[in-house]
């Protein structure tokens, strides 16, 4: 009988580490090749973690919510199915529970007044990543003992670092820590769980957000108190876009087996102005600028829960229209069947999300850090409009839409900011309606 050790496979060359969500096996059970084993979530794509081999899960090395880093085990395979079936029922045959329990009482007795402030910290004041959280429940360290603690992170943070330094200097370890870890170890110990919120009117449902809305959450509302959001708008005449796509748009399909949308358009002239003003190019790091080599563009795309992600075109800049084409539809056809791998959302400098998908005539998109800008693409109207002719002006029917550009005010002034999407503007207004396909 061989034992298989199942990994944490390595998902992109910017992701480190992933959170377990789920195990879809349990101890036990049979698993084929290829068949998925768990589910994991890196900071913004979930993924399953498929086993190399056929044969019987028979240890979860990690638990559900457990941070793991790539190229750890996560679980064992035994390979020899019909033996290893007998080996795990003898292993998990009945304990005798009554040991047990009185294991638990007399554990429960000594830890009582700290046990909850070991486990739950959720009523912590400061943000605790979740490795910080996973050190501090191995280790025993409390919330008070957390809150103690000078971080040396952005904004105060209490890093990695700074727990290992507290643990390894302060005087007293808590003596509960090692019976709590060996009982929670043989007997899953429930962890408490906050209470749902109560409907007053008895007729409302509650519902708590899934882990990607959560997410969602934490980044908007952390964007918001970062940068210094203002917003500049710019009504476009996209007249010749609208008519040269239409005349082209068949052709394109049949030839390049890919459906030619707006979007792809957009994004080059966002490219192309970019190039024109790196100084949107950036990112902030404290009192840092970084000014970014590669122009890589993330597009918000819908996943299949309704929730929105922002998948990156990488090099964006050096792709024509067939190119950008593909990488548009690519990318927006993975993020609706929850394709996407993680290291496709990685690396972004700028951001173009389209609202008018949804009918809006133009938004204010909340900065995704640690870009200084976003762009709203606005809904295309048939709008009256003046015309100037030589022979005099002359109302008309154009199509036009609205441009809506959110940047960083702490390193971006309104004369960048403005006179970057007056440049997008000017690009789609140029669009030659005699362009090759």
């Amino acid at each position: 009988m061989a034992r298989f050790e199942l990994k944490l496979p390595k998902m992109g060359e910017s992701v480190a580490e992933a959170t377990i969500t789920n195990w879809l096996k349990q101890v036990g059970d049979k698993i084929e090749a290829d068949e998925a084993v768990l589910e994991i979530a890196t900071d913004k794509v979930d993924s399953e973690v498929p086993s190399e081999v056929s044969g019987v899960l028979v240890e979860q090395l990690f638990g559900k919510d457990d941070l793991v880093q790539v190229g750890q085990t996560i679980a064992i395979i035994e390979t020899d199915g019909d033996a290893v079936a007998e080996t795990v029922q003898g292993a998990v045959a009945p304990v005798e529970v009554a040991v047990i329990e009185e294991t638990m009482d007399a554990v429960k007795e000594s830890v009582a007044p700290n046990a909850s402030g070991m486990t739950d910290f959720s009523d912590s004041e400061k943000f605790l990543s979740p490795l910080v959280k996973n050190i501090a429940k191995e280790e025993g360290v409390s919330v008070a003992e957390l809150a103690s603690i000078a971080g040396t992170g952005k904004e105060g943070r209490v890093t990695k670092n700074d727990i290992l330094d507290y643990v390894k200097n302060r005087t007293s370890q808590p003596a509960v820590s090692a019976p709590v870890a060996a009982v929670q170890k043989a007997v899953p110990v429930p962890v408490a769980q906050k209470a749902a919120p109560v409907s007053v009117s008895g007729g409302d449902e509650i519902i708590e957000m899934d882990r990607m809305r959560k997410l969602i959450s934490g980044y908007m509302v952390a964007s918001v108190q970062t940068s210094a959001h203002v917003q500049s708008f710019i009504e476009v005449d996209v007249t010749n876009i609208v008519k040269w796509r239409e005349k082209n748009k068949v052709t394109f399909e049949k030839r390049e087996g890919e459906k030619l949308t707006y979007t792809p358009i957009f994004m080059e002239a966002v490219a192309k102005a970019l190039k024109d003003f790196p100084g949107m190019n950036i990112s902030v790091d404290g009192d840092f600028i970084i000014k970014k080599k590669n122009i890589n563009l993330g597009m918000a795309a819908a996943l299949p829960n309704g929730n929105l992600i922002v998948p990156v075109i990488k090099n964006a800049d050096q792709l024509n229209l067939v190119g950008m084409a593909k990488a548009v539809n690519d990318l927006g056809n993975r993020a609706k069947m929850g394709k996407l791998k993680p290291d496709d959302t990685q690396g972004g400098t700028y951001t173009v999300t389209n609202v008018g998908t949804f009918g809006s005539v133009f938004g204010t998109p909340i900065i995704n850090q640690p870009q200084v800008g976003i762009l709203a693409l606005g809904a295309i109207r048939k709008m009256p409009a003046v015309i100037e002719t030589p022979e005099g002006d002359f109302i008309g029917i154009r199509q036009k839409m609205f441009l809506s550009h959110s940047y960083d005010h702490r390193v971006v002034d309104g004369a960048l900011g403005g006179s970057f999407v007056k440049r997008v503007a000017e690009y789609l207004e140029a669009f030659d309606v005699n362009r090759d396909v």
